[in-house]
């Protein structure tokens, strides 16, 4: 739906909105907003309001703070759950204030790579995320603590799920903002939920994981719970995953489709499979990108760690889904929902843009389950892992010309090191599974 300045300006007399959210992504991944009273609102839909830079996490110093918001008219939305002095969200690209994109603006840095897809024939490049989150119970202050809601598994219904109706209320809120949801479910672990909305387009996909986010985290609270998408917080439970349904167009036709392969899938899909092959160790500092990540990235709880990929098993870190024709899509299965959408679909089109270009030959599929495969099987079929940890991530993508063009030297610098930051603290820590086993020992 394309709203005109002048669309929002009558909705949000209307709807007596009072207060608008300028919303944008800092460099982790973290929704900031810039709030104004409605009656800033012409200002703002003439890209004229400014913020200071030097305030958001991996942005600019302090020296060349200025920048500009420019709304997005498409995603303006009026927040479902506030009745009086209603509130309403635009998101924003970044701009400097000679009128250029700011280089380390996350979704500018999606539509730069966008661009280059473009450039190279394809129209659009279609994603259907699928975000997991855990539902925990929160104390008498409203803190969170690590006590599970429910103790359902897959698929489960109530009274199991004591989940439900949270999340009922989560897509019909979803609904009542645009979303189309395909499918809202319990998953595997006790306390964990995901919900699937249709596929869009790149930009618009990021955007709508960032609003998921917000919404789940906000009706959670209401119901006196705690969302979060942190990749593994339970010892022994599966983590959460965001798996990334991905496909390239050409106008109305999916390249990635060819009725005449026993596969069904054309040369573009299968050369786009072996970019992101080959840059997976690259790129995981950014689609995997905190400490906590590869702790979900180990054997034994259906998470891929293995670079490979298959149509009929879902160890490997590529999955090709059976649906075929307009349908036709690879499934990318490592990123977590820590990651920031914008970048971390931004390298992911980088890495599989790079395979097209170089039409690199795609390995044979593994269908096997490679959980069950001994160090030596894997080297004889060529299977690496994906990083162990977040230190090894990051030196992978310093040494990737690839990924580092996709990110821009801005935004590669900051993000590399703000996470040098987070490993280095998270390295010299103390834990308490240390204290447990050496502290009497020694």
């Amino acid at each position: 739906m394309g709203y005109t300045k002048e669309d929002i300006k009558r909705i949000a007399q209307e709807q007596n909105v009072r207060f608008i959210r300028l919303q944008f992504t800092d460099l982790l991944g973290t929704i900031k907003n810039v709030e104004i009273p409605v009656s800033q609102l012409d200002k703002a839909l003439n890209n004229k309001m400014m913020f200071d830079g030097s305030s958001i996490e991996g942005y600019v110093r302090i020296e060349e703070s200025d920048m500009y918001l420019y709304p997005d008219l498409d995603t303006w939305v009026v927040f479902p759950w506030v009745s009086e002095d209603r509130v309403a969200r635009l998101i924003c690209d970044i701009y400097m204030p000679d009128g250029t994109p700011f280089a380390g603006d996350p979704r500018g840095i999606l539509k730069r790579v966008l661009k280059e897809a473009e450039q190279m024939g394809f129209t659009s490049m279609n994603v259907g995320p699928e975000p997991e989150f855990f539902l925990f119970k929160t104390d008498e202050r409203g803190e969170p603590t690590t006590e599970l809601n429910d103790q359902g598994g897959y698929f489960d219904l109530a009274p199991v799920d004591l989940g439900e109706n949270c999340r009922r209320e989560i897509v019909l809120t979803l609904e009542e903002m645009g979303f189309e949801i395909e499918a809202s479910h319990h998953e595997v672990a006790p306390g964990q939920h995901e919900i699937d909305f249709k596929y869009a387009d790149a930009v618009k996909a990021a955007d709508q994981i960032q609003t998921f986010k917000l919404v789940v985290k906000t009706i959670a609270r209401v119901h006196g719970l705690h969302a979060t998408f942190m990749p593994k917080p339970l010892f022994g439970a599966n983590g959460s995953g965001m798996h990334c349904h991905q496909s390239l167009f050409q106008g109305d036709a999916n390249s990635f489709y060819d009725e005449n392969d026993k596969l069904g899938l054309s040369d573009t899909a299968r050369q786009y499979m072996a970019g992101v092959l080959k840059h997976a160790r690259a790129f995981a500092a950014i689609t995997n990108p905190t400490v906590n990540s590869y702790k979900r990235l180990v054997p034994g709880y259906e998470a891929p760690c293995y670079v490979a990929w298959s149509a009929s098993n879902r160890s490997p870190m590529i999955r090709i889904p059976a649906s075929r024709g307009l349908s036709t899509r690879v499934e990318v299965r490592n990123p977590d929902p820590a990651a920031n959408p914008y970048l971390a679909l931004a390298v992911m089109l980088k890495a599989g843009l790079d395979g097209i270009k170089n039409k690199l030959s795609l390995p044979a599929p593994t269908d096997r389950n490679i959980y069950i495969m001994s160090d030596e099987e894997r080297v004889e079929f060529g299977i690496p892992s994906l990083p162990f940890n977040l230190r090894e991530a990051l030196d992978e993508m310093l040494r990737s010309d690839v990924i580092c063009d996709a990110l821009g030297e801005h935004a590669l610098s900051h993000f590399y090191e703000l996470k040098e930051i987070e490993w280095d603290m998270y390295r010299t820590q103390v834990h308490e599974w240390e204290r447990e086993h050496y502290l009497r020992q020694y």
